[in-house]
């Protein structure tokens, strides 16, 4: 079936993430739509592109010592060959050295034969000396060791270890390049979990009980694709990470209720919403993207939800025709996304620390901005999938000593006994949990 080079492939998808700030899920599945790719290529893709994007500065350490050339002077797709050919070697103990080298110098002389000879050099002698590569010295400066060794910006390194700890901090980087369960929530309009997981077992899925949230599955291993399963196709689930779903059971919306998701997209945590709500109600889903909301409306037809309404609209602007109606208000806010590094590696090499004190502004003013829609006595989750407490906490803290008509409220009722939160507020990281890292917190209008 497959008609394409896997390697080639995975070459002009790590380019395209590069050139463009394409978020790797997104363009693996721009380039698996347009191309013919057998199954058995397709994971062979995948796992090449996430697998450079996890180890890219630790890649590139090796390329700068073998290389004359500096890094930021070699092609692209040049250097996301090397890259690629080195991964091979390194990390993919199926796959002969001699098979790496030669398919990565092919793809050499297709991009710019004349280089095909520096990518052979540079291969070739890692191959000699690789024993003969050090990390930089830990003792000189941890920092950037870790900086290299897991491949993440030292500046996010030193602010980790900074906020919790050395031991903390290398744990959650190894966290960070670990592969992330596949997690699906049962849609509980059309199924039970137990029948949901009869039925992934007659397909062949080898899946198991969630850990964490309430009808959820976290699927092991499965023969075809996920969305040519006719358990997805009639609707019985949706993709979703335990720690998401965890926001739609903390804000609890129930029959009959008006709910407002102010930044739905792409319809996770709405669906889940009208899903709680047994599809009675009315749930208002804003997103400032129409080709998001299309997600959102595909989603929901899927899973034959009729309470979501779409409406394109900027979150930071009032709307006044909402005022004081909403039983409840879920925001959950655009953030710097340092929780889910685990499903979009390359995140950690788009941010820079400034951008997290831009988006805490953002946030606030969303959270100010939404919370005027909640009537008295409704409730407002605010929630991210960051870790940073500049984006979470701290921006929580803001808009309640502004606003002393909102109080924390507990959120343990929801929750399960393993993740009691303190304070009103729950923070979840990749290597305590096993989920993507979020914020999630709740505060009641008491007037």
């Amino acid at each position: 079936m497959s008609s394409v080079n896997p390697r080639r492939s995975a070459v002009n998808i790590l380019a395209d993430i590069e050139k463009n700030r394409a978020f790797s899920n997104i363009a693996i599945n721009k380039y698996l739509k347009k191309n013919e790719v057998s199954s058995l290529d397709r994971r062979f893709i995948s796992q090449l592109v996430y697998g450079v994007l996890e180890n890219k500065l630790y890649l590139d350490y090796i390329i700068q010592n073998f290389s004359k050339t500096k890094l930021h002077k070699i092609e692209t797709e040049i250097l996301n060959t090397l890259r690629l050919g080195l991964y091979q070697i390194i990390f993919l103990e199926k796959i002969p050295n001699s098979a790496a080298v030669n398919e990565s110098v092919k793809i050499a002389k297709k991009i710019n034969y004349r280089l095909a000879g520096f990518v052979n050099g540079i291969l070739r002698n890692y191959v000699r000396n690789q024993n003969r590569v050090n990390l930089p010295s830990y003792d000189k400066n941890p920092n950037h060791y870790l900086s290299i060794k897991y491949s993440h910006p030292e500046w996010m390194v030193s602010k980790w270890i900074n906020d919790y700890g050395f031991d903390f901090t290398k744990k959650l980087l190894e966290a960070n390049n670990s592969t992330p369960n596949l997690t699906v929530r049962t849609n509980t309009l059309k199924t039970t979990r137990e029948a949901l997981m009869e039925e992934l077992d007659n397909e062949g899925v080898v899946c198991r009980v969630g850990d964490l949230a309430n009808n959820s599955i976290i699927i092991e291993s499965m023969k075809s694709r996920l969305d040519h399963l006719n358990t997805f196709n009639k609707g019985m689930f949706q993709v979703q990470d335990e720690s998401s779903m965890l926001v739609s059971q903390v804000l609890d919306p129930v029959e009959g209720e008006f709910v407002i998701d102010v930044c739905s997209a792409p319809g996770g945590k709405s669906t889940h919403m009208a899903e709680l709500m047994k599809n009675k109600g009315r749930i208002l889903s804003r997103d400032i993207h129409d080709h998001k909301l299309d997600i959102v409306r595909e989603n929901s037809n899927r899973l034959g939800i009729n309470i979501i309404e779409t409406e394109k609209f900027d979150a930071t602007i009032l709307d006044n025709r909402l005022l004081g109606k909403a039983d409840k208000v879920l925001v959950d806010a655009p953030c710097s996304g340092l929780g889910i590094i685990r499903r979009k590696p390359e995140i950690r090499y788009f941010k820079e620390s400034k951008d997290i004190l831009e988006l805490s502004k953002l946030q606030l003013e969303i959270l100010n901005v939404s919370s005027k829609y909640v009537k008295v006595g409704g409730t407002l989750v605010y929630s991210t999938c960051t870790i940073q407490d500049e984006e979470n906490v701290k921006v929580l803290k803001k808009f309640l000593d502004k606003n002393d008509n909102f109080k924390l409220t507990d959120i343990n009722k929801n929750l399960p006994e393993k993740i009691r939160s303190s304070e009103g507020v729950l923070q979840l990281y990749p290597h305590v949990s096993d989920t993507d890292g979020f914020f999630i917190s709740k505060v009641k209008r008491i007037e």
